[in-house]
């Protein structure tokens, strides 16, 4: 049924220093990425092993990834000189616990996240159900937003759910879910050519694996109606931040339309696109995408975007 529908870790060992669940990962001597824990919330954190310099930057993954989505930006963050922080949605991920993964919930944790972590000031970086729970996170605290960047996703109180979500959130939608077995789990994200091996297809699997994925992915489809995005119409362009707009032109779950339609809404903001490139485009081009968002960084923090 989902290919259908598609045609249409190392253990964590118990840090007794932080009481937190962690592992850590060196890339290229350069940083380290920690897997922890804040509440029902697991997250990763990248430090800069010298001096840091910039705001941090707050990534907020999408389905059916995870904080691990993030790793090779991350890590370049971290050799510029930048904190970045990202956390596992509700069910996906390591964020095991057994809440509600509904927008509301979702968001109302990820607020509670931010400020536990005194991140101050911050940029956003959201990539599909990420961009509903950041970016209305950050129309809610404007004063803790300094930049955005937004990738394949929708913040339009008139926006149309994809074929595949509208059958999740139908009242087929136990049928659908519980037919997504591993091949066709793995044939979604593959149809993004061979940017997921077999270690990334295993990790985003796992919720699935142990039996929350499912819960959580009729959880949040079936709670995000587009209507509830009313509030917040507007608010992007009132924010005044600079804003990177970073696409996939060929993505077929978040058409190009909708990032050019952001593009119209936020003044001065920059819409990048990849040819060739479809919705998961930090992992099917991560090299380019950290480049584009570093220097997009840059210019913001030296008064030279318009």
């Amino acid at each position: 049924m989902l290919r259908e529908l598609l045609d249409e870790t190392q253990e964590d060992p118990r840090d007794p220093r932080r009481g937190l669940v962690s592992t850590t990962d060196t890339l290229g001597g350069i940083s380290a990425i920690e897997l922890m824990r804040q509440g029902g919330f697991a997250y990763r954190e990248a430090l800069p092993r010298g001096e840091t310099t910039g705001d941090p930057v707050v990534c907020v993954h999408g389905f059916p990834e995870s904080s691990r989505m993030w790793e090779p930006l991350m890590s370049e963050l971290a050799a510029a000189g930048r904190r970045s922080v990202a956390p596992d949605l509700y069910g996906l991920g390591d964020s095991s616990d057994d809440s509600p993964a509904t927008f509301e919930h979702n968001l109302e944790a990820f607020t509670e996240f931010v400020a536990k972590q005194d991140l101050g000031p911050a940029v956003l970086v959201v990539h599909d159900w990420g961009g509903f729970v950041g970016l209305a996170w950050a129309c809610d605290h404007p004063e803790d937003v300094t930049a955005l960047v937004i990738s394949d996703t929708g913040f339009f109180s008139d926006g149309k759910w994809h074929g595949m979500a509208d059958a999740i959130r139908g009242d087929q939608g136990e049928a659908v879910v519980a037919a997504i077995d591993h091949d066709g789990f793995a044939a979604l994200l593959r149809s993004a050519g061979d940017a997921f091996d077999g270690d990334a297809i295993a990790a985003y699997w796992k919720p699935y694996e142990e039996g929350r994925g499912q819960r959580t992915t009729l959880d949040f489809y079936r709670s995000m109606d587009f209507e509830k995005l009313e509030p917040w119409q507007g608010k992007l362009a009132q924010l005044g931040v600079p804003a990177l707009i970073l696409w996939g032109a060929d993505d077929q779950f978040a058409p190009i339309a909708g990032a050019r339609r952001l593009q119209r809404e936020i003044p001065g903001s920059k819409l990048v696109a990849f040819d060739g490139v479809g919705h998961f485009v930090f992992d099917e081009e991560p090299e380019r995408s950290a480049a584009e968002i570093l220097a997009f960084l840059g210019a913001a923090d030296g008064g030279d975007w318009s």
